[in-house]
This record gives structure tokens, C-alpha cells and sequence, in this order.
């Protein structure tokens, strides 16, 4: 499975429930005494080094770096890329923290929070609203306004002013705190994957409505191409269990045919926030469900798998549309052509409602983690020459440069019978998990208009566009353009703060109310009307007060 994430991405998440977001003390950063301009913004040395790209003579910093796989004879003191931070930048590291797992980072970090202990010049932060606010009211953090605006690489300033909601999490008091990591954008955005050698034996075209894949579903369960009997055949491999809103198996597409994206913070007309399992438009989804449940559409054990189960009824050939993401045919897809002799995949857009209504989630901003950076570091810009370098050089390497291939020769590229690859396969001692301290450099928008442009029949170019055309499959192509002529209706979630007070006392019960009222809609033990009792009782145990506490933040960090 491809979906691009770095390891800090897969840092265990604190629950909710067990922190609040302002820390135990209630101090702000700025009673703590955090510095909101770094003496080195415009120094002389700052200035010789972005001037030259390196720092001369080499300078020191510790910051926090997961050990990878190291290959050549590599140690965590003697590695290809702490040599290429000294000579190419003029960086080592002093007192650099090597956690050897994600849960360990994790309590060593809160551990260090807890206790006052000095942390790294510059750490690493997965995506979490209540780690990041209780490193800003540790007080050990400085704001980096004036550091972002000064020595930011022009791609993340664009990027950044294009989706200013990335800040949204890393802003408290009118202050910025985190420098923002990029992430490809859309590549978890949501379409339908459906069995395209069904669809020519069936003789269907592509479904533009709710109505016309109902049409679809009928036809795959009673007059199944394979000869399955309908008791066979549940079309829709959706998950129940969890999150709806998810990244395969999932609902979002069908709860935006009907005006609004569950599980998440949706802009309402009048620009408010408002959680769109309680919008009306959450009722119409629900009942179509119930309905489909009913019609044998959905297996009747979906609400006991998750995302990689429910993706196995499609891949085993008993369903004929699986919900994913663009990369699909990386996983599971594969398994579905071996299981299943002469089968055929193909990505089609998600369908609109009967009003016209059309929606999904959007992943992110483009953001996948970020760095903060400590108010006693001696040289705070440190970081942003790293990751600069990393964007422009790395991230679209030119042809003819030192990257044009990958990152070192013998590690993640070599000439193998006189042709330089990539392919691991052919790579005696093949190794590409560099412990880069912002994770693998990426331009957002990057992959995706790489897909578009293969999917066009036009020619990769670049050294990255013969990478993708390489390692990425046709279908994948096809599907990447599905996604982009899709992209306005893709609707971003805009809660990214930490939990609000009335959210860790009440949040797990509603949540646990909501999963249990929708299932039973869906099963048939409810009528769809106890949607409209269960949105009254989400709104008097603490719905409405979360939903003015989680406004009154997004106010706070969008100035609106």
C-alpha cells in the first residue's frame, strides 16, 4: 500500500480523554517565558550561510531521528546521510536523541514535558493538536513568524499561502509555533473502485448518481457475471466498525450526496462549523443505507471489519465496488487479480445525489507533521536551510544533478548493467530509509498532476515523472486524473485543534452513541427517525456547547 506517510506519522495518538489541551499548569508559553524572536533572525552567520548554503565553519544542533536500516556498514554515528548534512551543509549532530521506536519517542517526549527536561534543539511533532500545545505551553518553544518569513523556502511559503488553514493547528495567541512538514495533497481523496470486467459484461456505464449505482449494485448481485448467486454477492465492501470516515470502505462520498461529510467539522452556509453527523443530510444517508442493508447491497458483517477487511469481500471477488483512495492497484488489487482469473479494476468518480449534491473528505492541507524549534538553540534557522535544500534539490530533482536518480549511489540507486535504477530488486544493498530529519521531501501538489499528466498519454520527463511512470501502474494513473476532476468537491475537515474542554469529559460518550444509533439505523433495529432523537440528545449532552467551543477556536486561529 502507497500512501506516502513518514514514520512520525505513525507515532501512537494520546487520547484525548487524558490531557487537556492547555496543559496541566494553564500557563501559556508566554508566562513561561518563550523568546518570540530568535536572536539569530538576520545575524551575520544566518546570513553567511543561507548566502553560501552551508555553514562555514560547521556548526552543531541535536534534534530527534528515528535509526533506519542501515546499509554499506552504516551506524547511527557513521552514516551516509550525517556525511552528506556535514559536507553538503556544514551540520552534525550533539546530543541528538535516537529513539528506537515510535512509542518510545512518544514517552520519552511526554516524560521530558512532564518534567522540565531540556528538549532538543529541534523536535519533531506527528500530527497531533494536543502534543503540540503542550509543547508550546512548556515554554520551551519559540514562535517562528519572523524565522518562516525570513528564510522559507519560496515552495512551502507558496504553499502555505495558498492553504493558510495548515497553520490553524500550530497557532495559539496570534503566533505561529510549528514549522509545517509537507505531505502530498489528495492522495487518500476518495473514489470508487469498481470490477470493470463486470461492467462490460453488464453492458453499464459509468454511474453519475446515487440511482444509477443502485442500478449497478442490483445488476452485480442478480445477474452476477461469474455466475455467483445473489446470496453470494454483496456489491458495496464498505466498513462499519470505526470510522466511516476513513481512508478505504468508506461512507464520506455517500453522506455528500446528501449535503454533508460525517465524522468531521464541515463549513455550513453561513461559515460556522457544524459536525456533519448531525446534519439532516446525515438522516438521507443513513436511510439509503438501511435500505441497501435490507437489499443484500452490504454484507451483513461489515459493521464487525475494519478498512483492510472490508477491502477483502472485493478482493475475494464477492464485491463488485470497493471506496478507496488512488493507489488501490498498489493494494489490494493485486490480490483481487490472483484470486480472481480475468478480473478487471477501474476507478470511476463518486456519484451525486438525488438533489445533485456531491462531496467528500479532503485529507489535508498538505501537511504531515511538523518541527519545532527550541528557544535556546543557537542557530534556530538551522532547520529551515535543511528542509530548503531538501525541497529543492530532492524533492523534483533536475535531470544531470547529484539526485537525478535518488538520494546516494549504493543506497536507494546504483548502475546495475550499465543502467542506473532504482528498483530494489536489482540493488545488492539496497537501503532508501534515510533518517532525514523532516522525513522525505515533498511538493504537494507534485504527484498528483504527475498522475494527471501519464494519464494523458503525455511523456515523463523529469526524473520524477519516470519514477512515478515506473513504479506507479496505469490504473493508478487513470485514477489520479479521476481524483483531480474531482478536486472541488473535496471538503477538508477544519477542526484540527487540540480537544476542548466539553470534548474530554463528553466526546467518547457521544461518539459511542453516534456509532451505535447510526449501525442500528443501518441494520434495521431503529427506524430512521431515532436519527432525529439521537441529534437532540448529542445537542443537550454537550453537542452544542462543544460545537460553540470548537467555533470559538477556529475563530481564534483563522481570524474570522
Amino acid at each position: 500500500m502507497i500512501k506516502f506517510k513518514v514514520w512520525w506519522s505513525l507515532l501512537t495518538v494520546i487520547a484525548l480523554i487524558t490531557i487537556t489541551a492547555c496543559g496541566s499548569s494553564g500557563e501559556s508559553a508566554s508566562d513561561k517565558g518563550s523568546s518570540d524572536t530568535p536572536a539569530a533572525v538576520g545575524s551575520a552567520e544566518a546570513e553567511a550561510a543561507f548566502a553560501k548554503g552551508k555553514y562555514d565553519p560547521p556548526i552543531e544542533f541535536s534534534s530527534v531521528l528515528m535509526p533506519k536500516k542501515y546499509a554499506h556498514g552504516d551506524t547511527k554515528e557513521n552514516n551516509v546521510h550525517d556525511r552528506w548534512m556535514l559536507e553538503t551543509l556544514g551540520m552534525k549532530h550533539k546530543d541528538t536523541w535516537y529513539p528506537a521506536t515510535d512509542d518510545q519517542y512518544r514517552q520519552k517526549l511526554q516524560l521530558a514535558i512532564a518534567s522540565g527536561e531540556k528538549l532538543p534543539d529541534f523536535v519533531t511533532v506527528p500530527t497531533n493538536a494536543v502534543l503540540t500545545n503542550q509543547l508550546i505551553d512548556s515554554g520551551q518553544f519559540i514562535a517562528i513568524d519572523e524565522l518562516f518569513e525570513k528564510y522559507a523556502s519560496p515552495i512551502l511559503k507558496e504553499h502555505a499561502a495558498a492553504h493558510p488553514e495548515l497553520w490553524y493547528p500550530f497557532t495559539k495567541d496570534g503566533k505561529k509555533y510549528n514549522m509545517p512538514i509537507m505531505e502530498y495533497t489528495d492522495n487518500d481523496d476518495t473514489l470508487l473502485w469498481l470490477r470493470e470486467d463486470w461492467m462490460e459484461k453488464l453492458n453499464l456505464e459509468a454511474p453519475k448518481t446515487i440511482a444509477d449505482l443502485e442500478n449497478i449494485m442490483d445488476k452485480f448481485k442478480n445477474e452476477n457475471p461469474d455466475g455467483l448467486s445473489p446470496d453470494k454477492v454483496f456489491p458495496l465492501a464498505i466498513s462499519l466498525k470505526n470510522n466511516t470516515n476513513t481512508w478505504m470502505g468508506q461512507l464520506d462520498w455517500l453522506f455528500g450526496a446528501y449535503g454533508t461529510i460525517e465524522e468531521q467539522w464541515n463549513k455550513d452556509a453561513n461559515g460556522n462549523l457544524e459536525y456533519g453527523s448531525v446534519n439532516p443530510g446525515a438522516k438521507q444517508a443513513l436511510a439509503k443505507l438501511a435500505e441497501w442493508m435490507e437489499k443484500g447491497y452490504i454484507h451483513a458483517d461489515s459493521a464487525l471489519w475494519d478498512e483492510g477487511k472490508s477491502a477483502e469481500s472485493w478482493t475475494a471477488g464477492k464485491a463488485g465496488i470497493l471506496p478507496g483512495a488512488n493507489w488501490v492497484p498498489d493494494w489490494p488489487a493485486p490480490d483481487l487479480l490472483k484470486n480472481v482469473p480475468g478480473a478487471k479494476y477501474k476507478a470511476y468518480p463518486v456519484p451525486a445525489g438525488p438533489d445533485g449534491k456531491i462531496g467528500t473528505k479532503w485529507q489535508n492541507s498538505g501537511v504531515n507533521a511538523s518541527i519545532m524549534i527550541n528557544k535556546d538553540a543557537k542557530h534556530p534557522e538551522a532547520i529551515f536551510l535543511y528542509y530548503n535544500y531538501l525541497l529543492e534539490n530532492l524533492a523534483n530533482p533536475k535531470a544531470g544533478s547529484p539526485y537525478e536518480y535518488g538520494f546516494a549511489k549504493g543506497y536507494d540507486w546504483d548502475v546495475v548493467d550499465g543502467q542506473p535504477t532504482s528498483d530494489k530488486e536489482k540493488i545488492k544493498d539496497f537501503s532508501n530509509e534515510f533518517p532525514f530529519l523532516t522525513g522525505p521531501a515533498r511538493i504537494p501538489d507534485l504527484y498528483m498532476k504527475t498522475l494527471v499528466k501519464l494519464a494523458n498519454g503525455e511523456k515523463a520527463e523529469t526524473p520524477y515523472e519516470k519514477q512515478i511512470a515506473e513504479f506507479r501502474k496505469p490504473e493508478n494513473w487513470y485514477a489520479g486524473k479521476v481524483v483531480m476532476s474531482q478536486i472541488d468537491i473535496r471538503k477538508q475537515n477544519y477542526f484540527t485543534g487540540a480537544a476542548t474542554p466539553t470534548m474530554v469529559s463528553k466526546w467518547n460518550l457521544l461518539r459511542q452513541s453516534e456509532l451505535e444509533t447510526f449501525n442500528k439505523i443501518i441494520y434495521g433495529k431503529l427506524p430512521i427517525d431515532a436519527f432525529d432523537q439521537f441529534v437532540a440528545n448529542w445537542k443537550s449532552n454537550g453537542g452544542d456547547q462543544i460545537t460553540q467551543e470548537v467555533n470559538d477556536w477556529f475563530k481564534s486561529v483563522s481570524g474570522k
